[in-house]
């Protein structure tokens, strides 16, 4: 082979390997586009969801604002006239299972009354506010609502807790006769109320029984006690007193009740019982609800 062809075949070789080379950059190229256009619809489709997202999280948001707004309305306005009331709930997340209430039975009784329902969220505070419509309401069928112990079994037939999503919930429920002074009471899984007479000598009020809608066919009994001039009731959940007050300790109920006495506001409570949980929320909601007669 002469030196032209020699540098003929060459040039071929080179022409061929360009050819070869080329068709791998143009292959490379499309990929490439590919890639490109693949990522811009990726990242469309990524910010229609972050946008649908923003927008749900919106409307629970407003939701959940509206379902705190109503569980806020049922709850009664204080009272002024005797028995005077105050009262704070504070739920330690959006929605919490505790309420509460009192009302005129009739011209003579008057019940009060605070529950709390095992857990938090939605559910919770469903069974919460239908247990206080049926306690405000009376819609408990044959049930003699000036007799604490009748009214706690009747709710434990409303509301076994299979048909409740497994939930239950702890109440303390009394009634005043105003005409006598006494107070006729019943709990059933609940922390006992406290009662500070005018003398400045504290007692607890608590009777025995299980959490309602735990068992069904409970019976629950009233006991009474005598209410004067310059008592003052406290009806309380146990998140008013169930904190840490150091790593692994937790506050003993009978300091509590000793603060609790002593106390001329739940306000002043709820900011107590804060200092000693220390920064962030409670671990469970905050309810008391004071009577003064």
């Amino acid at each position: 082979m002469d030196a032209a062809a020699g540098a003929e075949h060459r040039l071929a070789l080179l022409e061929a390997e360009l050819a070869s080379v080329k068709a791998e950059f143009d292959d490379l190229n499309l990929l490439y586009q590919a890639t490109i256009e693949h990522g811009e619809a990726v990242e469309d489709q990524l910010a229609e969801a972050n946008l649908a997202l923003q927008t749900t999280q919106k409307r629970l948001s407003e939701e959940l604002t509206e379902a705190v707004n109503y569980i806020f309305s049922i709850l009664p306005e204080p009272r002024k006239a005797a028995p005077r009331t105050d009262w704070l709930l504070v739920p330690s997340t959006e929605l919490g299972g505790d309420s509460f209430g009192y009302h005129e039975i009739d011209a003579d009784h008057m019940a009060f009354y605070l529950l709390d329902v095992c857990g938090h969220g939605v559910g919770a505070a469903l069974l919460s506010v239908t247990a206080i419509n049926v306690l405000r309401s009376a819609a408990l069928p044959n049930t003699d609502f000036r007799d604490p112990g009748a009214v706690l079994s009747a709710l434990n037939d409303a509301f076994p807790m299979e048909r409740q999503n497994n939930m239950y919930f702890t109440i303390w429920y009394g009634v005043l006769k105003r005409s006598t002074g006494e107070l006729r009471y019943a709990s059933g899984g609940h922390p006992p109320s406290v009662l500070r007479k005018a003398d400045g000598s504290v007692q607890t009020l608590s009777t025995p029984g299980i959490a309602i809608g735990m068992l069904e066919g409970m019976s629950y009994r009233a006991v009474h006690c005598m209410i004067g001039d310059g008592d003052c009731l406290h009806l309380v959940s146990d998140g008013t007193y169930e904190v840490e007050t150091a790593p692994g300790e937790m506050l003993e109920f009978e300091a509590f009740v000793e603060r609790l006495s002593r106390s001329e506001s739940p306000g002043e409570v709820l900011d107590w019982v804060r200092g000693l949980n220390g920064p962030g929320p409670l671990p469970d909601d905050f309810s008391l609800l004071t009577v003064r007669f």
